[in-house]
């Protein structure tokens, strides 16, 4: 009975996740030509990308932007959500301010990441708010057109995944445990070191699973606020596709599908999730 319940699931996960995987796997030994992609096996994709210091660099920039998004959205959403989900009590304003930090996402993806661009321009309302505070004399050329813009726009559409599992494990702590540790003359950052911190750890890995999925597979963001100097593996599959070079861009899918594997498997080796939530 129990294999029949299980045989649905398994079905559409083996005909829409596993097969698949395992046709792009097959591609990337293809021969490709100039225009065309050839059912015979080789090895010759395989060698351009791991000898390709212009692959490798991409390769090397998804990791790095990926790390740089993940540590910023923590830092930016972690305080939020300590309020939203420890010193909210209040479960109808939880829910409230929960829907303001979703908002954004009423909006199309790309009205959100294009929105940036008069936001870090040289003549946008960044530049122009710290020239009038004196702040600066002249404007930043570097907030638009570059790796800071990529990060900026990631963390900013990506946050709210970060706070969304941290709240939730955060409103499921006793404060009974936290009055009781003041109770005993600890301090803040001890409690938060030895009771929240401990106990919102769940939240903080589902969390870093949702972003790090999405920034390791993420192009648009990258190619509209970089102005296409910034990039990443995404990138290269999306212009070797639009090039009619699909061995090449299997193999880049390959390595990129390689690569969130070993992330999201370090990540549930940090907290054991089953037994957590």
């Amino acid at each position: 009975m129990s294999w029949l319940l299980l045989s649905p699931g398994v079905l559409w996960m083996t005909l829409f996740l596993v097969l698949p995987m395992l046709m792009v796997l097959y591609v990337s030994f293809w021969t490709q030509t100039t225009f065309t992609v050839e059912p015979k096996l080789t090895t010759a994709s395989w060698v351009r990308f791991l000898t390709s210091p212009t692959y490798l660099d991409a390769l090397w920039t998804t990791v790095r932007i990926w790390l740089l998004v993940l540590a910023s959205t923590l830092v930016v959403g972690y305080p939020v959500a300590l309020f939203i989900g420890l010193l909210v009590r209040n479960k109808t304003l939880q829910t409230v301010l929960l829907v303001l930090c979703v908002i954004p996402f009423w909006t199309s993806f790309l009205i959100r990441v294009l929105a940036w661009r008069p936001m870090l321009g040289t003549q946008g309302a960044i530049n122009m708010i710290l020239m009038k505070l004196g702040i600066i004399s002249h404007p930043l050329e570097m907030l638009l057109f570059s790796e800071l813009s990529v990060l900026i726009g990631m963390t900013q559409i990506y946050c709210v995944f970060m706070v969304g599992p941290i709240t939730f494990m955060l409103s499921r702590i006793d404060p009974n445990v936290i009055e009781a540790a003041r109770d005993l003359g600890a301090g803040f950052w001890r409690i938060f070191r030895t009771i929240i911190l401990p106990l919102s750890m769940p939240g903080v890995v589902v969390g870093a699973i949702f972003v790090s999925v999405m920034v390791l597979g993420e192009f648009a963001t990258a190619a509209a606020l970089s102005g296409r100097k910034t990039n990443m593996l995404g990138n290269i599959i999306v212009s070797q596709v639009g090039s009619l070079k699909w061995a090449f861009a299997a193999v880049a899918g390959v390595i990129l599908t390689l690569l969130m594997g070993v992330v999201i498997a370090g990540l549930l080796k940090v907290v054991n999730l089953r037994k957590e939530l």
